[in-house]
């Protein structure tokens, strides 16, 4: 229903802000990766909204950037995870981190945010590859330049940084079309980082 707004911040405080658009400000849930980039309180900002509709209330939250929304929304999609769990995940984790703690199986890293115990990140861990093996992801050929040294561990890299893109919402092809143009000696997570710039300019 609201993609994004942009307006004026008028008020913020721990787990929400208030954007003022055309004399009306919006409550939005926010994590504290999003209030950590909010600009000062009387600036203009834009955040991406996501509405939940319950019985009883509408609740509207807002992210700094889209990959926070889309990472927002597929966490609220596994089974045991609401709103309140997604953005305490997102309050103590990026989004890319999210991608590459699923992609390599690391459930430890999740137990960090309030109200997640060692059972429910095992699930998000496989849910998150779950959705990544439906895309495809898993049998994605990355071709990477360089010699023969290390390319074993070169290719797990590369696979791991496209999963990883993939559980952000990008597609297959190009999450490894990015991933493919890349240094093949760099770690994983560096591979996110510079893959998500180089999309991030393109669109």
């Amino acid at each position: 229903m609201f993609y994004s707004l942009t307006g004026k911040l008028v008020h913020m405080e721990p787990g929400m802000i208030a954007v003022e658009c055309g004399g009306v400000a919006f409550h939005c849930s926010a994590s504290m990766q999003t209030q950590k980039n909010m600009p000062r309180i009387g600036e203009t900002v834009t955040v991406y909204t996501h509405l939940n509709v319950r019985e009883d209330a509408l609740d509207l939250f807002g992210f700094a950037t889209k990959n926070e929304m889309n990472c927002f929304k597929l966490l609220t999609g596994i089974s045991g995870v609401g709103p309140k769990v997604a953005l305490a995940i997102l309050s103590e984790m990026t989004p890319e981190t999210v991608a590459m703690c699923a992609a390599s199986g690391d459930s430890k890293s999740f137990t960090r945010a309030n109200g997640v115990g060692p059972k429910l990140a095992q699930r998000i861990v496989l849910e998150l590859k779950d959705k990544v093996k439906k895309m495809g992801a898993v049998s994605a050929e990355v071709s990477l330049g360089g010699g023969d040294v290390g390319v074993v561990s070169a290719s797990k890299n590369a696979e791991q940084a496209v999963q990883a893109l993939c559980v952000l919402g990008y597609s297959q092809s190009e999450a490894a079309q990015a991933v493919s143009k890349l240094d093949a000696s760099l770690p994983t997570e560096e591979m996110i980082r510079l893959a998500l710039k180089s999309m991030a300019s393109r669109f």
